[in-house]
């Protein structure tokens, strides 16, 4: 009998590996919860469907045509490599922190689409993705943020989850550590600060944003679920973040913030909507 080559593609579905050589399929379950492709079926059904593009930016021109900046220490440049965003170096000083706006704000359902390449050598500290954040309405935080930006020149955290309302997603999270993890929040302005803000579930990725590694993140709001799929040459990691008992947020900017010490680089980053 003539051997027939094998294939391996490696998946990470939530802790769960999949090892699939020609047409047969061996499971390894590496998390206790044994979910079997359970986000990554939850990311394809959101997937399906036509969308429409509202947004593109190939992250090499001049991003001040796109975009606006909180924080007087961060840099953002482009060349044709992308968009490098560089925090301040100083650890524990919000006014290193920096987030960088979309100029436009979208409505409903979306799906964002960019290239991410970490440039930092940190162990510390979160990139965070910001989904339709709108203000909390309560003077001086009106629901365009663009009306108290001078109230973001220094970018503290407080200042988004007390005064704001939006999704947000951290991600390259204490990269390399025993700790790294990909969590979601829906801010509650003029609450308890971050307590019960949590989506569900949280992950931990392993082998996931190494320095100088492009990855395709892709991620999918619809209502009350954000579904996101990252892509390197090695893997392919899913994740179904669900809100369950808070408002459903509904429009809004999206902002991209690297705290302090974090470096990366952005290209061709596009937002569609669906076409129904």
């Amino acid at each position: 009998m003539k051997d027939t080559p094998m294939r391996i593609v490696v998946v990470w579905s939530c802790s769960v590996l999949y090892a699939v050589a020609g047409s047969a399929m061996a499971t390894l379950v590496s998390g206790a919860d044994g979910q079997n492709l359970a986000a990554r079926r939850a990311f394809d059904r959101a997937d399906s469907g036509e969308w429409n593009e509202v947004f593109s930016d190939p992250c090499t021109e001049d991003w001040q045509a796109r975009w606006f900046l909180d924080g007087e220490i961060g840099s953002v440049s482009t060349d044709e490599k992308g968009m490098q965003m560089t925090a301040g170096p100083q650890y524990k000083n919000n006014a290193h922190h920096m987030v960088l706006w979309t100029k436009e704000s979208f409505q409903g359902d979306l799906r964002i689409d960019y290239e991410y390449t970490r440039l930092d050598f940190e162990t510390r500290c979160v990139n965070i993705i910001y989904i339709q954040a709108t203000g909390s309405g309560e003077e001086p935080f009106v629901k365009d943020i663009t009306q108290w930006n001078e109230l973001r020149r220094v970018p503290a955290m407080s200042m988004y989850y007390d005064h704001m309302h939006t999704y947000h997603i951290s991600y390259a999270a204490v990269p390399g550590s025993d700790s790294e993890y990909i969590r979601a929040r829906r801010y509650m302005p003029n609450r308890t600060g971050l307590k019960g803000t949590e989506l569900t579930p949280d992950y931990a990725p392993k082998g996931l944003f190494e320095p100088g590694v492009p990855h395709q993140i892709t991620i999918i709001k619809k209502a009350r679920d954000l579904f996101m799929r990252i892509k390197n040459a090695d893997q392919v990691y899913y994740c179904h973040l669900t809100n369950s008992k808070l408002p459903v947020i509904t429009e809004g900017r999206i902002g991209l913030r690297h705290m302090f010490t974090r470096s990366a680089r952005y290209k061709n980053l596009r937002i569609e909507t669906p076409a129904s």
